[in-house]
């Protein structure tokens, strides 16, 4: 080999060894300013003691960590330090931390905080009693209660929490509590963002308000916006009302929920259940909008009265409140059911308006065949408009008016034809059992009535017209018909009774369309579709921060430093902190 080239290698041979040299010396921890330095051998084998002065702390610097306190214990085979008094460590200029004691390995990159420990990162202030941080992973780690304080997002407080420090992320676990001047989250699994202060929930938690409160077990929160949803066992509770649904959408400044699939609004002063599979709730406006086979029910007389329709909307405080149905209404009770193209409730006055509101086209089939409708018990009971009256304090019954067009259809007990009435306008009364015991039909009456005597057998049938009429009904049966200023009328033996005559004008029975159960007022709807919930992936359990990663880390660098032990992990590096502490946080009820 020639000299130049022999000159060559050895000068790259040097030029990494001086790199290597420095890079090695760049890893190790360097006292900066000391007041004093004192060898122990007796009490501090392997160590110098490092002592501030009056001009100064103890300044000791590794990599991008410089660290300042009033006493300092370095083993310099270890490339370890100990700490005490008044510890203060920055990372890149980001990252503070301050504790009355310190450890830590430069070989290991782990530190140790105990006594007083404040972390401080550009957004976020966090305080526990003793602290982990790993500069491999850039994480730090508490297990024995912290808090975490958010400029306008409050203070964040949990038994175990850990901060990633590249993705600015909390996580918290463990009886979680946020605090600010809005409103006060607790959980159990909490992860918190910094940089878009958004937090995610899990397991059973509550958000709360002055004006509500939020319960779900897994929800998304914007601490800043005020605004979230959440998908699994959601509820909001507004003053008197309840709103469950699948997933719910919710705003906090305008105190404003909107739910979707498998909603329930509950009011609990008016006993009324509101469900459906869309529904918007504003507080302020104390409403309720909800869609897609919408349905209330309302507690009366320990009897339940059902309106389902395309589209309900319930406003106005309690003692104001109106509920109102469109399109293609249905209305069930135990003794009573009926149609309608909308339904108006006024729960103060006790009135239920049912209206054919369809009239534009006289060729329209729906307005035609949704002509408002009742039946109650044996009789059926149409009209342009049909009124019911209920006493708003025991919330019974009272009456019925049907306006214009009025019409009575039952049949005859032994099915021979049909009785009917009609005229211009009908009042109805009911009894105590909500049946209708008392008929007046004013105005043009008509009417159709098979009349049987004592062993109900047919006597006659009588067909007349009068100015008006009154019907008395016992047993659900017509037990009196009176006709007042009647015009003309006739009693034919059913022999003689002409087909053509049997019928009144306007004769149209619906039986086929009666409502006899909850589920008759869901049976024309069209198939139901449900939107699919994406909602929020489930929760992922943070990974243990002792993993096996660091473990390894931690023995080769005590092997580096114990090269002759056989335990490894035999004296730094936080052995015997980690060999006490690695026991792997409960998981067991981590939400899915």
């Amino acid at each position: 080999m020639n000299t130049s080239i022999k000159l060559t290698i050895y000068c790259l041979f040097s030029f990494f060894s001086i790199l290597s040299t420095e890079a090695q010396q760049k890893k190790r921890i360097e006292i900066q300013q000391a007041g004093a330095i004192i060898k122990n051998e007796d009490k501090y084998p392997g160590a110098q003691v490092i002592l501030r002065n009056d001009e100064g702390q103890v300044h000791i610097t590794h990599e991008s960590i410089a660290m300042w306190c009033d006493k300092a214990i370095q083993y310099k085979n270890d490339n370890f330090i100990e700490a005490y008094g008044n510890v203060k460590m920055i990372e890149s200029d980001s990252i503070t931390m301050n504790a009355k004691y310190v450890e830590y390995s430069g070989k290991s990159q782990l530190a140790f905080a105990s006594g007083d420990v404040i972390l401080k990162t550009p957004d976020s202030e966090l305080k526990t009693d003793t602290l982990y941080y790993d500069r491999i992973k850039q994480q730090a780690y508490y297990r024995s209660g912290g808090s975490v304080v958010k400029d306008t997002s409050g203070t964040i407080t949990s038994k175990v929490g850990r901060y990633y420090m590249n993705l600015k992320k909390y996580k918290f676990i463990d009886s979680v509590v946020m605090v600010n001047k809005e409103s006060t989250i607790k959980t159990n699994f909490f992860d918190y963002y910094e940089d878009t202060k958004e937090a995610y929930l899990y397991g059973p938690s509550t958000i709360t308000t002055p004006e509500s409160e939020t319960y779900c077990e897994k929800g998304f929160y914007d601490t800043e916006l005020k605004t979230g949803y959440a998908v699994k066992n959601a509820k909001i509770y507004y003053d008197n009302r309840i709103v469950e649904g699948d997933s719910l959408f919710f705003d906090n400044n305008t105190n404003f929920a909107s739910a979707t699939n498998h909603i329930m609004v509950t009011d609990t002063i008016n006993k009324s259940i509101v469900t459906g599979h869309y529904a918007e709730v504003f507080k302020a406006k104390d409403s309720v909008f909800i869609t897609k086979r919408a349905l209330v029910s309302t507690l009366q007389e320990k009897d339940s009265i059902y309106i389902h329709a395309d589209t309900l909307m319930v406003t106005g405080k309690p003692e104001k409140r109106i509920t109102r149905a469109f399109r293609n209404v249905k209305l069930y009770k135990s003794n009573m059911s009926g149609k309608s193209d909308s339904i108006h409730v006024n729960h103060v006055t006790g009135l239920t308006q049912m209206i054919n509101i369809s009239k534009l086209s006289n060729t329209d089939p729906f307005a035609i065949k949704q002509k408002p409708i009742l039946w109650n018990i044996k009789n059926q009971i149409t009209g342009d408009t049909i009124h019911l009256k209920s006493n708003p304090e025991t919330e019974k019954i009272d009456s019925l008016i049907v306006f214009d067009n009025a019409f009575v259809i039952s049949k005859d007990t032994l099915d021979a034809g049909y009785n009917q009435i009609n005229g211009k306008k009908l009042i109805g009364l009911f009894n105590d059992e909500n049946e209708l015991y008392h008929v007046d039909i004013l105005k043009n009456a008509q009417s159709i009535y098979y009349m049987r005597n004592e062993n109900n057998e047919l006597v006659g049938i009588d067909k007349s017209k009068s100015g008006s009429i009154e019907i008395f009904i016992t047993n659900r049966e017509i037990d009196e018909v009176r006709k007042l200023n009647q015009v003309d009328g006739k009693i034919y033996p059913e022999s003689e009774f002409p087909d053509k005559e049997k019928l009144l004008k306007g004769f149209d029975w619906r039986e086929e369309e009666r409502l006899l159960s909850v589920e008759d007022l869901f049976k024309d709807d069209p198939p139901l579709v449900l939107p699919k919930i994406k909602g929020l992936e489930d929760y992922i359990p943070q990974e243990d921060f002792f993993d096996k990663e660091m473990l390894e880390r931690i023995e080769t660098a005590d092997k580096e430093s114990n090269p002759n032990s056989e335990e490894g992990m035999a004296s730094r590096n936080l052995p015997k902190r980690v060999k006490n502490k690695t026991r792997p946080v409960d998981y067991k009820n981590v939400p899915k």
